[in-house]
């Protein structure tokens, strides 16, 4: 019997023969954790009596980049003082989304990567077998250098047909969550495969791994591959590139198939992930702030889609637009390609690389009863930092369209 994506990583770390459902122990590759979730992994770690750590670690100071207030200045602080004793990697402020980082610096197909952040999964985009877990068991892996889990049921996503003109890999995910809901995929596997994936960049799948945990799955995953390689290669990484796909006959609990033909732009409407519904069903609908960015679509793909349609216009009057590049590495990329330039001009309020507005700790919390449409994976009653707020999810090319004209607009209205 073949294997799934997710039983195929684990059967080698392990070294031995798996099957879903089972238990076991499995060395871990990377760990990361951020100054929300950091301070209880060290604090359970320290409780442990190690003296070293066990496994790469790596903190990331994303949540609230740069700090707002004194609070979590010191908590900061007190990582930044772990780090140095105990041989972690920092992650300044500014410098970026643990999420991106991780898939531009350090996953690798094949491995196994854990994180006290239910979005470690985005790093599936690479072929890595990648997942969130509570900071206790997080603390754990610190110490030891391993994990327990159970091997995952797999779901096998494949997506055929072609995707229309203003289209993306957000709105496939959107509308697949809103097939499964919320908890249609608990605790499994999400295998993502097929025509569209194949041809989609791994940037664009990084989309689709990011948001499997919004369906409750414990993961997301595309193959490695050319594509992979290539997005490697980028990066510097070639020698990190290993193929690794599922086999021929491996066993599914489900196969889904999605005709991306069909799809139109989606929006998750407040206050569940799983309100998706075609963008015919709520436009029009008025809008307060428009947020891209995010570990879901602050990538470069992303600004690129989303200057190309406010290129020469402006937001509307009555309407915020915040701009946020997912890494450092993306804000100068934007720079050099004139994308933050056209941000600018057409009134776009840029944040420096981090999660911004997306937590609701600072930059672009909202005002009793405004609506965001946001390009982030939760619209969660008070996610943005007022549960008197409304959120809207989108994708970059529909919120771009909904700051240009004040309401949510379909993009394809832009083309051409």
């Amino acid at each position: 019997m073949g294997y799934t994506l997710a039983e195929k990583i684990i059967a080698q770390r392990i070294g031995r023969e798996v099957e879903a459902g089972e238990f076991i122990v499995a060395p871990v590759d990377v760990l990361l954790a951020h100054e929300g979730t950091g301070p209880l992994a060290v604090e359970q770690f320290e409780g442990l009596g190690r003296e070293r750590l066990a496994v790469t670690t790596l903190f990331f100071f994303d949540h609230a980049a740069p700090s707002p207030r004194r609070e979590l200045s010191n908590v900061q602080k007190r990582l930044r003082t772990f780090a140095v004793e105990k041989g972690a990697n920092v992650s300044e402020a500014g410098s970026g989304i643990c999420h991106q980082i991780v898939t531009e610096q350090w996953a690798k197909p094949g491995q196994i990567v854990i994180g006290a952040d239910s979005h470690t999964c985005t790093a599936g985009a690479l072929g890595a077998f990648a997942t969130g877990m509570g900071s206790t068991d997080v603390a754990a892996a610190m110490a030891l250098g391993k994990t327990w889990l159970r091997i995952p049921q797999t779901l096998r996503i494949e997506i055929g047909g072609e995707l229309p003109p203003m289209v993306a890999a957000k709105d496939v995910i959107l509308h697949l969550i809103g097939f499964l809901g919320a908890d249609g995929a608990t605790y499994k596997a999400l295998e993502f495969g097929g025509p569209v994936v194949e041809n989609m960049s791994v940037e664009e799948r990084m989309t689709l791994c990011n948001m499997a945990v919004e369906a409750g799955a414990k993961e997301g995953l595309c193959a490695a591959d050319e594509v992979t390689h290539r997005f490697l290669e980028d990066q510097g990484r070639e020698e990190d590139y290993v193929p690794l796909s599922p086999d021929p006959d491996a066993v599914y609990e489900r196969v889904i198939e999605l005709d991306a033909s069909q799809l139109s732009p989606q929006v998750a409407t407040p206050h569940f992930v799983d309100n998706a519904r075609p963008i015919e069903e709520v436009e029009g609908m008025s809008i307060d702030q428009v947020f891209i960015g995010t570990c879901t679509n602050g990538r470069l793909s992303d600004l690129r889609v989303a200057a190309g349609i406010l290129k020469g216009r402006k937001v509307h009057p009555h309407l915020r637009l915040l701009v946020g590049p997912a890494s450092r590495k993306t804000y100068l990329a934007a720079l050099r390609e004139g994308l933050i330039e056209t941000f600018v001009e057409a009134g776009a309020i840029i944040l420096p690389p981090g999660c911004g507005a997306c937590v609701g700790v600072h930059q672009g919390v909202l005002a009793d009863g405004e609506r965001c449409l946001s390009t982030q994976n939760r619209n969660f009653q008070g996610r943005m930092g007022n549960p008197r707020g409304e959120i809207l999810l989108s994708s970059p090319a529909t919120a771009a369209a909904t700051a240009v004209r004040g309401q949510i607009t379909d993009p394809r209205e832009f083309i051409g």
